[in-house]
């Protein structure tokens, strides 16, 4: 492995602010704002928007995607053109 060629990997906190979440992990991302962490340390802090605490998916919050189908509603709302009506020629 060549010296120099790597960026610098540290213990940093990820926090996410709209769960009241924070977890240590190891990475190369820097921040200028520290914080003190459960085992005495400073460590830097990244605030990020969405976590696993807060993202619909992890939390099963997630919206289901209407199953029917687009083809299907368009049938239901305005029929299905089998009618005499249809413009179909005789």
């Amino acid at each position: 492995m060549q010296q120099d060629k790597h960026p610098d990997y540290h213990s940093v906190v990820f926090r996410d602010r709209a769960a009241g979440y924070a977890f240590l992990t190891r990475s190369t991302a820097t921040s200028d704002t520290t914080i003190e962490w459960d085992d005495g340390e400073t460590y830097p802090v990244v605030d990020v928007e969405i976590s696993s605490e807060s993202h619909p998916f992890y939390t099963g919050k997630a919206r289901t995607v209407d199953s029917e189908g687009r083809v299907a509603r368009f049938e239901k709302r305005y029929g299905t053109g089998d009618g005499p009506s249809s413009g179909s020629a005789s």
